[in-house]
């Protein structure tokens, strides 16, 4: 597929990724799992509750057929200077993370990943499609269309409920 990929996508697992080692993912991997695709930082004053509570939800409904995507962005104030590996690195190990982090992309701007474009183009924020900050979160559902849209102050645990019901286990 490559570059023939665009905001007209009917479905996030229409695309592909890459991993943080530069490996190439078919999101299509993911078909019938609830997904929360978030960009993170590791040098952010939201990193700790973030990737606290996101390991949190991770841990409670990933037998459940939940996963998080998680796509580190230096696109505010730099607060993700490191590569990819460190960025894994760093979230393992400080953070237990078990959930996926792949290459580092671009959210905003003339070289935003087309997967992002997808996203932005299905939920609009606050001030239009733009990523306001690091942890702007996307509910993905089963058939890897958009569900919701999460801004940084928005705490994951505050989106259990809705990951409940997309899951089907509320």
């Amino acid at each position: 597929m490559g570059s023939g990929q665009s905001a007209d996508e009917k479905s996030l697992h229409e695309f592909t990724v890459k991993d943080s080692k530069g490996n190439e993912v078919n999101l299509g991997a993911y078909e019938g799992k609830v997904l929360l695709v978030v960009n993170v930082a590791s040098k952010c004053g939201f990193t700790e509750q973030n990737y606290t509570q996101l390991t949190e939800l991770h841990n409670r409904y990933k037998d459940k057929g939940f996963e998080i995507l998680a796509f580190p962005c230096n696109q505010f104030l730099r607060q993700e200077p490191a590569t990819s590996q460190e960025v894994e690195e760093f979230a393992c190990n400080t953070y237990k993370v078990e959930f996926p982090i792949f290459q580092k992309v671009c959210v905003n701007g003339q070289e935003t990943a087309p997967l992002y474009k997808y996203l932005k183009a299905r939920k609009t924020g606050f001030l239009g499609s733009r990523i306001k900050w690091n942890f702007t979160k996307f509910l993905v559902d089963k058939e890897g269309r958009v569900i919701n849209r999460y801004g940084t102050t928005t705490p994951p645990l505050a989106i259990e409920e809705h990951i409940q019901k997309a899951l089907g286990v509320a």
